[in-house]
């Protein structure tokens, strides 16, 4: 795959320096910048990795332009897992944090998307958009149904998100058939202010622009939230249902593309 912006590469990893580079920009992102660590963070080599690594595809957007240092050429990132591969290993990476038994129960191709970040210098201009040209026409020509996965509110104190966390309990549940829930044992519940106390506009904007992309797609959340102490961030499991994506998002991340008929 290449993105049309000619200064722009989207391509899978393929080789061990591809992966270094993905996992460079998620040290830059969540580490420097957001105060991340994990048990295979290698701050001398300057990675964030983990154990799922491996298994997953990461899909990179690369600006040949940025950097001599080919380590420092990946400006987006996103990490993949089918639902067949998921069978394969046993798990997803969301099954740490959520119980997936309505999305795994539902019939539905699932597509797992995570560990999602664009360099700082990129973000408000055409990358984040070019990153979903790309993964859209991934998902059309593999006839993905739903795409879900964790996506976060950085900081781990649950206050400093309880009007936001709450607008999305009140106004964006998960249908109930595709409604997978947090884990009884770390279940916070996201029903933090009533609805009619919720200002909407300011809700919103506390809302991560990730987060807000989705909901513009038709994106859904899971019930409750997962506080991730060692990654320092409150995350919600977001749930796209293809089929209720706009007609004019199609046409705009798409290119107009109709679902295949099956």
């Amino acid at each position: 795959m290449s993105a049309e912006a000619p200064q722009f590469q989207l391509k899978f990893a393929e080789t061990p320096a591809d992966l270094r580079a993905a996992q460079r920009l998620r040290y830059r992102v969540f580490v420097e910048e957001l105060g991340s660590d994990g048990v295979l963070v290698d701050h001398e080599a300057q990675l964030e990795a983990d154990r799922f690594d491996p298994d997953y595809q990461h899909l990179m957007l690369i600006d040949p332009a940025r950097s001599d240092d080919p380590l420092e050429q990946c400006i987006g990132v996103y990490r993949l897992l089918t639902g067949e591969k998921a069978a394969e290993l046993g798990h997803f990476y969301s099954e740490g944090e959520y119980d997936l038994t309505p999305l795994k129960t539902s019939g539905k191709r699932l597509l797992e998307l995570g560990r999602s970040c664009v360099a700082r210098e990129y973000r408000g201009g055409p990358a984040l958009f070019h990153m979903w040209a790309g993964l859209a026409k991934y998902v059309i020509e593999e006839g993905y149904d739903v795409l879900f996965g964790t996506a976060s509110f950085f900081g781990a104190d649950v206050s400093r998100h309880a009007e936001a966390l709450s607008l999305l309990h009140h106004r964006h549940l998960a249908p109930v058939e595709l409604r997978a829930r947090a884990l009884p044992e770390h279940f916070q519940s996201m029903n933090l202010v009533a609805e009619d106390q919720i200002d909407r506009k300011r809700a919103m904007l506390a809302i991560p622009p990730l987060i807000k992309a989705y909901l513009r797609m038709g994106g859904t959340v899971g019930e409750g939230a997962f506080v991730d102490t060692a990654f320092n961030t409150v995350d919600v499991l977001l749930i796209l249902d293809t089929d209720m994506i706009s007609e004019r998002q199609r046409a705009l991340y798409g290119k107009g593309l109709v679902r295949n008929a099956k």
